[in-house]
């Protein structure tokens, strides 16, 4: 089974760079100088149907369509977002879901955090596939300001002009006491049982799924 699936991705990239190539003189009348990098974009488009560059940053979106157009062309080498920007209603129901899967609070932010601290929230987060594309962004990604940022999420890259001291985990790092307070005293700082409540900017209560297919959440791959 493992040799099949490694097998359907070989052929997956090798079409995906064959689709680029066919979709470059396409791609040049659209945009003359810039032919390949458009090309890329389309092709990684498709074999990456359900990814969604909307709401990044624009030095976010900029630096990660520029990386893995080099990382396409020079390597051969692909690299698919699984989770960019996140809403703050989106990013609290994740929280809310990793404390009551975890039963703790500073549990559930060695996984994730809360909106307020969230850099999905603010469009500096990107959430990558597969494991080979990452290890190419670790490696080359500080050219464009792109970094790995936790030890225990080999997937999560963020946009940052200074390249940042790697954390153990997410909630490794200090929470400023102004976002403690905007927050909510007392509801998602701390190791008390958290009560998840919907919040009022959530159309109905609900929220949106995380990935449209949950065999594509890498917190689900070792």
């Amino acid at each position: 089974m493992a040799n099949s699936s490694a097998i359907r991705v070989r052929v997956l990239a090798a079409l995906t760079r064959l689709v680029a190539v066919l979709l470059v003189p396409i791609a040049f009348c659209r945009a003359p100088g810039h032919g390949r990098f458009l090309a890329c974009q389309w092709a990684l488009s498709l074999r990456f149907p359900a990814e969604d560059l909307r709401g990044l940053a624009p030095e976010t979106l900029m630096a990660f369509t520029h990386a893995r157009a080099e990382a396409f062309w020079r390597d051969g080498q692909l690299i698919g977002l699984t989770s960019g920007y996140r809403d703050a209603a989106q990013q609290h129901r994740i929280f809310a879901e990793e404390v009551r899967r975890t039963g703790s609070v500073l549990a559930a932010r060695s996984r994730v955090l809360p909106p307020p601290e969230s850099s999905h929230v603010r469009g500096l987060a990107l959430d990558v596939r597969p494991t080979e594309g990452a290890r190419w962004l670790e490696r080359h990604g500080g050219r464009y300001g792109l970094y790995r940022v936790y030890d225990n999420e080999w997937w999560h890259f963020e946009y940052r002009t200074v390249e940042p001291v790697r954390l153990p985990h997410p909630g490794a790092a200090a929470w400023p006491p102004q976002h403690r307070a905007a927050y909510g005293p007392g509801q998602i700082y701390g190791n008390e049982p958290w009560r998840h409540e919907p919040r009022p900017d959530a159309a109905d209560g609900r929220y949106p799924p995380m990935y449209a297919d949950p065999a594509e959440d890498p917190r689900m791959r070792p």
